[in-house]
């Protein structure tokens, strides 16, 4: 869905409600994404003195593999977006905005919400997934021969457990011994 800025111009403010089919975009752009179902968005566009204001909110289901395991994970994104464009000749009138980040500048003459949709998701894909069993514990680790992943409580377990061994070692006494002399 694309609007033209002279479009939105004249009517000020534009309010939609779509479905948007972005699968296979989403899977070209990113490899992680297994599959996606139709994104569901709300919001609307609007003008003000020179500036368009796309205000939304997106609901789409992905699969996304297990970061422990690749198998495929079903999950829910839910985003608030709040984006601002405007037109290289009113920048260049008003300088002040030039600086702003928050302000994107139009390379047509139009705004397109499926490219803000897909730049929006792809930004907030988590870095983890886990599978409800992997969230669980109920899954193993990974491990190998001489290695193994261990959880954080696992971890310091294991350290609390060395530095007990070491401290009832016979000579762990002589530690300090070395300490003091030199001072």
């Amino acid at each position: 869905m694309k609007w033209s800025i002279l479009e939105v111009s004249k009517k000020k403010i534009i309010k939609f409600e779509e479905a948007l089919d972005l699968t296979e975009e989403l899977k070209q752009r990113s490899e992680e994404i297994l599959d996606a179902k139709p994104v569901n968005v709300q919001g609307q566009i609007a003008y003000d003195d020179g500036i368009y204001y796309l205000d939304y909110t997106l609901e789409v289901d992905l699969t996304l593999p297990s970061s422990r395991s690749l198998k495929p994970v079903e999950y829910l994104m839910s985003i608030a977006v709040n984006e601002a464009f405007t037109t290289d000749e009113f920048l260049k009138k008003n300088e002040d905005l030039l600086d702003s980040d928050m302000i994107f500048t139009l390379e047509a003459d139009w705004i397109s919400l499926s490219e803000s949709v897909a730049d929006n998701i792809l930004l907030e894909i988590p870095l983890q997934i886990l599978a409800e069993d992997e969230k669980a514990g109920a899954t193993s680790l990974p491990s190998g021969k001489n290695w193994s992943v261990l959880s954080e409580a696992d971890y310091q377990k294991q350290k609390e457990e060395e530095a007990d061994k070491e401290n009832k070692s016979p000579f762990a006494g002589l530690a300090d011994f070395f300490s003091e002399e030199k001072n």
